[in-house]
């Protein structure tokens, strides 16, 4: 089967080098009975490529049984996973046959892979190795032959590090990788796939759709799209129910996206029009701004402030943890000066009346000071005393990246640093493309 038979077949739209790729990936390996893992965030698309591998395999005319791991709670998931015998447990009336006994001969999907508790993974890594498995309450030894495909929006190697996830399991599944991009890193197909949907909805609620401006569109391009496709086809059903037989512009358009634009606007802001067409307009009106001018700039003014408090926190979070177990006073001094006098927030310093013990700092020496402590320090100060004042963005990347450095990749300890969470963390990795 050729790339576009496929993406026909499947109802794929695009033409960008990435979901290239990735066709011509899954259409190599999916005749065969090596073990796929498919790795993306969550919207991409997992489900629709495993069950596109399966349909094009040798296995096509048997079982494909689709296992939600993150979903099934985990007391019961191994019995889910390969059946029970009567009376093994307390509610178990009958024998039941598990997931991988319903896939024998098929292909068995297991997504969400990375939120299998431990005490399966074992299990789970012999069934991929012999094929072998026991029921629940049974010592007989059961076999299947069924083909894996795992799907994951998690970083398992991450996971391994962070023993969370079993490492010899990881190298079982990760015998193929298959990538799915983010929609925001293939801007070229949103259009396409946001007329497919467009076209779908106009005739199943039987509406009209109008269209809309440049702008519009170009919204569409730049907005990050953290839902990915499945955002998208909500958000395109939205305005043809919602903007019914409506010409959509950006300020229509606005209500409906909940993340960020590339560019890094902030959150579900309204973009401002073109200054040369604002000027024409007030030059014919004889007016200035109007209400709704001053609306969306009061709420702009609203969102930089509490960017600028999160940052803020961010900074003095990380000032403190990183140096308060070696000493405070390795810092510059005029950075030591706003750490000591509390103008960071949640430091909780109060230098009248507090003591270095009180603020976890051992009395100072020189000889305290390590040469790692200099050189943090003057890197920060550098970054901060820079004439040209950064970006707020700009600084939470310096930020992220120099704790991620100091800790050697270990994002749990850097979001503790940080003074955020570990899936904030991991939001900020995203947008910043780090």
């Amino acid at each position: 089967m050729d790339r576009e038979a496929f993406q026909e077949r499947f109802g794929l739209i695009g033409e960008s080098a990435a979901l290239k790729q990735v066709i011509d990936k899954v259409i190599q390996v999916a005749d065969t009975d090596i073990t796929v893992l498919l790795q993306g965030e969550s919207g991409v698309g997992k489900d629709i490529t495993a069950k596109a591998i399966h349909e094009i395999s040798h296995r096509k005319h048997e079982n494909l049984v689709i296992v939600n791991c993150g979903a099934i709670p985990e007391g019961i998931i191994e019995s889910e996973l390969f059946g029970h015998e009567k009376g093994s447990f307390t509610g178990a009336h009958e024998a039941r046959e598990g997931y991988f006994e319903k896939a024998d001969g098929g292909t068995i999907f297991l997504d969400e892979i990375g939120d299998t508790p431990a005490n399966v993974q074992v299990k789970l890594l012999r069934v991929l190795e012999t094929g072998e498995y026991f029921r629940v309450g049974s010592s007989k030894l059961r076999k299947t032959d069924v083909r894996v495909v795992a799907a994951t929006n998690k970083d398992l190697w991450q996971l391994v590090q962070d023993e969370n996830f079993r490492e010899d399991l990881y190298y079982r599944l990760d015998t193929v990788k298959v990538k799915l991009p983010p929609l925001r890193e293939r801007p070229e197909d949103i259009i396409p796939i946001f007329r497919k949907f467009v076209t779908e909805f106009s005739a199943k609620y039987d509406s009209v759709f109008k269209g809309f401006s440049d702008e519009a569109k170009e919204l569409l391009i730049s907005y990050r799209w953290p839902g990915n496709v499945r955002e998208l086809r909500n958000v395109a059903e939205q305005l043809v129910v919602l903007e019914k037989s409506q010409f959509i512009d950006t300020e229509k358009l606005q209500k409906y996206l909940k993340g960020r634009q590339h560019t890094g606007s902030a959150d579900n802001l309204p973009v401002l029009a073109n200054r040369e067409q604002n000027q024409s307009d007030n030059s014919s009106s004889g007016r200035g701004f109007d209400d709704g001018d001053q609306q969306l700039i009061y709420r702009a003014l609203v969102e930089l402030r509490n960017d600028i408090s999160e940052l803020k926190k961010m900074i003095g979070t990380f000032l403190y943890s990183t140096f308060s177990q070696k000493n405070i006073k390795a810092l510059p001094q005029n950075i030591q000066d706003e750490v000591q006098m509390g103008n960071m927030p949640d430091l909780d310093i109060d230098t009248e009346s507090s003591t270095d013990e009180d603020i976890g700092v051992q009395p100072y020496t020189e000889a305290d000071i390590t040469e790692e402590d200099e050189e943090e320090g003057a890197t920060l100060s550098r970054f901060l005393n820079d004439d040209e004042i950064p970006s707020i963005e700009k600084t939470e990347q310096f930020l992220i990246e120099h704790a991620l450095k100091k800790f050697d990749g270990n994002r749990r300890k850097a979001s503790e640093a940080l003074g955020i969470s570990e899936r904030t963390l991991y939001r900020k990795l995203d947008q910043y493309d780090l």
